[in-house]
């Protein structure tokens, strides 16, 4: 059940299956943004820390290792033993993500679950990373290996700090990797305690290291490190672009990022508004806006337009925003001063450029870091408000007219993670849908996402694909093996 008062037993480093000082021993804080009081001291790591944690991961990953001598299938049954953990312990990981992120603790309860799922469906795959053999020329036997890439960086935002955490982890046990992981700074409580069950479930030492601590100096050294040979990226395009620089200055280690996004809802006016309206609302407003495929460019048809508004704002009005841990809540706080600060910011961008604010707009309460579900009507495609990334309960509504000039709109942005599209005109849909530059595309829903299916981005919004199979080709190299069988004869 709701806990506010949840114990927080784990704040240092997890390196080698132990939780450890910081060489430094330096500590940072981390605060509620729903009071701003402060939670808990994390050990903070340094390059020296990460240099300790990639010895054990190779040491983990070393040819003739317990780690290494693991059968697929008992692969699978460990994390099966994880999600199982999880499971149990839904209660207090729910308690820690909704003081440390301020997400309502029935949507951490859900991310949980989600994380449980996922685990679940890459133990079903951890056996089934194989090759294959391929015909060439005769008395040559040929054959393709898929082989663990070996020590992973991993670095997770604070938007959805567990669940990033198993999207991270669960294909590294599925192939047999080993990792370092750094959770945002903003939110590594949860992170942690996850490290503590992997630990539990019997993961052997040094295949998962979790690293505290901030961008520049412990995701840069996880960036920069010559013998991590693939960082998995998740949060902003700025700093995506850092890691691809780094990586490419160092070993040219592989990488995959999953980045920030603006993405297009369009709304035809053959739907029912009833049902439409709050679907829209929530495709932007949920985790207070906190989402990188949140639908944020609203387009709304302009026979319909008016009235989506008027609605839009009567349902905002409505919205239950306070503390994460009232079953009534529906939005709580962002998750640090800087989000608050930069939110409000645009919100006066969007109002100096011309949008007409319908509702909202301002601080609610009197702590913490809570915005009001804002509203903007009359949003133009050049406006601040419609081309940068809020990461924030602000929703834009634009006008158009015809499908051939929403795809052109929606497509001239430099991001493409999602889009979705509500009408009951299938060759409508499908013609958005197939012609929209969006990693993903949702028909007559918003946000479904899936374990089975796979998500990521088109230009600024990143490289490669998390979930479903392509999700475990991240971590698997490719080996190429032919045998000369005449040389026997």
């Amino acid at each position: 059940m709701a806990n506010p008062n949840q114990e927080i037993k784990y704040t240092k480093l997890f390196i080698n299956n132990e939780f450890v000082e910081s060489v430094s021993k330096k500590t940072f804080e981390t605060f509620n943004p729903a009071n701003g009081k402060k939670l808990a001291d994390i050990s903070e790591g340094f390059k020296e820390d990460v240099d300790i944690a990639v010895k054990a991961a190779q040491k983990a990953f070393k040819r003739g290792s317990e780690w290494r001598n693991t059968t697929a299938t008992h692969r699978a049954d460990l994390m099966l033993k994880l999600a199982d953990l999880i499971a149990r312990d839904i209660e207090i990981l729910a308690n820690l993500e909704t003081l440390d992120n301020g997400k309502p603790y029935e949507s951490a309860k859900g991310d949980l679950f989600f994380c449980t799922m996922l685990l679940r469906y890459y133990a079903g795959y951890a056996d089934k990373a194989h090759g294959r053999t391929i015909p060439t020329e005769p008395n040559t036997f040929s054959y393709v290996r898929k082989e663990p890439i070996g020590v992973c960086g991993q670095i997770i935002p604070w938007n959805y700090p567990a669940l990033m955490t198993v999207f991270k982890i669960a294909p590294i046990l599925a192939t047999g990797c080993v990792t370092i992981l750094k959770p945002a700074e903003q939110t590594p409580l949860t992170a942690l305690y996850i490290a503590s069950l992997t630990k539990e479930a019997g993961i052997p030492d040094g295949v998962i290291n979790v690293i505290t601590g901030f961008g520049p100096t412990a995701g840069a050294a996880i960036s920069m490190h010559r013998d991590i040979r693939k960082v998995a990226f998740t949060g902003s395009t700025e700093i995506g672009k850092l890691i691809m620089e780094a990586a490419a200055k160092s070993n040219l280690k592989k990488v995959s990022l999953e980045l920030g996004g603006k993405s297009p809802l369009v709304i035809f006016d053959d739907v029912n508004l009833d049902e439409v309206v709050p679907l829209a609302q929530e495709a932007i407003f949920t985790n207070s806006g906190q989402i990188c495929c949140g639908g944020s460019r609203t387009f709304v048809q302009e026979n319909i337009y008016d009235e989506f508004v008027k609605r839009t704002v009567e349902l905002a009005k409505k919205r239950k925003v306070g503390c994460p841990f009232d079953s009534n809540t529906q939005q709580g706080p962002q998750v640090d001063k800087i989000t608050f600060d930069k939110i409000l910011t645009y919100i006066d961008y969007g109002k100096q450029d011309g949008a007409k604010l319908e509702f909202g707009g301002k601080r609610w309460g009197n702590e913490g870091f809570f915005v009001e579900p804002t509203v903007f009507s009359n949003v133009t495609d050049d406006m601040r408000i419609a081309t940068d990334e809020i990461f924030g309960p602000v929703q834009s509504i634009i006008k158009f007219k015809t499908l051939d000039e929403v795809i052109e709109r929606a497509n001239n942005t430099e991001y493409g993670l999602a889009a979705g599209i509500f009408t009951k005109n299938l060759n409508n849909a499908i013609t958005f849908a197939n012609s929209v530059e969006a990693g993903t595309v949702w028909i007559n829903c918003y946000n479904a996402t899936s374990v089975t299916s796979p998500f990521g981005g088109y230009k600024l919004s990143g490289i490669g694909r998390e979930l479903g199979e392509e999700g475990i080709n991240l971590y698997l190299e490719t080996k190429s093996v032919s045998i000369n069988l005449a040389a026997n004869n």
